[in-house]
């Protein structure tokens, strides 16, 4: 039977009634705990060690990890070097994984110390890039501490690139080399030069040589073989060429080696011979340089083609001489001037007899060079960007192997003492 007090209020419901209310204020200390440890969790940037609540015992307090990590460039930085490598390293613990990212998700590589005190990028990081880092670690308790941090490289002031040749995707030649001209001077060679690589199948050595600050060329010791695929790989970007400039690329360029074809200028003979993939395909009358403009000796590369363009005795220095607006097939040797191409305007009686020009090397054409059965016709279309034409018995020295595409003139020894790796 239940007894009731004075107030009607059964006996013992007050201990009840306090068993309750005791338990309501236990409640929010619990739930506090547990919400200050998930606040710990979220915040933890970098050097912010994480807690543990599981670990609270039966008083519910949390534990925390003594670990400290810190990531170098600091968490917010907004001009961070791309020049050094990213660190990430603790104290009171040990590193278990580093996760270093760019905007796009790609993962920049890094490797843990062997005692697991410290993680470095294999590479530094890109410039002009915002890069997210998620570390965590472990203490001796087995706690862990976990940080974010975020940061964004600088973007250099000053920079460069390199125009290249040959282009993508193009079929060449046997004498095309990969030359490539830069946009400021470059005085650190070896790491320009370390950053950019050629390679070949079936493969084959291949050097790179400086002709000046602003150019490096690279090619095989001999000429190529007919066939081959050549894949040049650029990674200028974050190279420091000089000092404060920086390059800006990185990209693959690929190009085919054609049909082999060689041509020989002999202008004692006055003829030219073309050899193609080993046979004889022709012989074409030719006249070269008037012994007062005598023509460049030696080997020389196709380096552009057209199929008519103005030559203006002026722009070699040689004043009013000539001036003429269409001449037909026209195909640059040197950079100075000396060209393969039609001539419409002096007697066919020349070709194969004397040498007239001014330099050039030429070959009997028509007026708007549509004349199929003529030799410069013919000869323009069986040639391409690439192919190497060698003029013998000029009278004249040998042509620079940096005046052009011509540093086939150069001996293999010579070649490679220009370069710096």
């Amino acid at each position: 039977m239940t007894t009731r007090d004075g107030q009607g209020r059964a006996a013992g419901s007050n201990w009840s009634r306090r068993g309750v209310l005791a338990g309501l204020i236990g409640a929010p200390v619990l739930l506090l705990a547990a919400c200050n440890d998930t606040k710990g969790a979220e915040s933890g940037g970098a050097g912010t060690p994480g807690t543990d609540a599981a670990s609270g015992g039966a008083s519910g307090s949390p534990r925390t990890s003594v670990a400290v990590i810190t990531v170098t460039p600091a968490d917010g930085a907004t001009a961070a070097s791309f020049s050094d490598p990213v660190r990430v390293t603790v104290t009171g613990g040990t590193l278990g994984s580093v996760k270093v990212t760019d905007s796009t998700g790609k993962a920049l590589a890094g490797e843990l110390a062997a005692d697991g005190s410290s993680w470095t990028s294999a590479t530094a990081p890109a410039s002009g890039t915002k890069y997210t880092v998620v570390a965590s670690a472990t203490d001796k308790d087995g706690l862990e501490a976990v940080a974010n941090a975020t940061f964004t490289t600088a973007t250099p002031a000053t920079t460069f690139v390199g125009y290249f040749t040959p282009e993508d995707g193009s079929v060449v030649g046997v004498g095309m080399p990969v030359s490539i001209n830069f946009s400021k001077p470059v005085t650190d060679r070896r790491a320009v030069q370390q950053a950019i690589t050629v390679i070949a199948e079936p493969g084959v050595e291949i050097v790179g040589h400086w002709f000046s600050s602003t150019r490096l060329d690279f090619r095989p010791q001999e000429y190529w073989a007919k066939g081959t695929k050549v894949t040049l790989k650029l990674r200028l970007k974050d190279v420091e060429g000089a000092k404060g400039v920086f390059g800006t690329q990185s990209k693959d360029v690929r190009f085919t080696i054609g049909r082999a074809q060689t041509s020989v200028a002999d202008l004692a003979a006055k003829k030219l011979t073309v050899t193609t993939d080993g046979q004889v395909s022709a012989v074409y009358a030719i006249s070269g340089g008037a012994p007062e403009y005598r023509t460049w000796g030696g080997r020389m590369v196709i380096s552009e083609q057209y199929q008519q363009t103005r030559m203006n005795s002026q722009t070699v220095g040689l004043g009013s001489e000539y001036d003429i607006s269409d001449v037909p097939h026209a195909q640059r040797l040197t950079t100075s001037g000396t060209f393969i191409h039609g001539n419409y305007w002096s007697p066919s009686s020349i070709f194969g007899s004397q040498n007239t020009s001014h330099g050039c090397v030429g070959l009997r054409d028509a007026k708007g060079g549509q004349d199929q059965g003529l030799d410069g016709y013919a000869f323009y279309k069986s040639s391409m960007v690439g192919d190497v034409v060698e003029v013998v018995n000029s009278g004249d020295k040998t042509v620079e192997p940096s005046n052009g595409l011509n540093g086939w003139n150069m001996g293999w020894a010579a070649w490679k003492a220009g370069s710096a790796i």
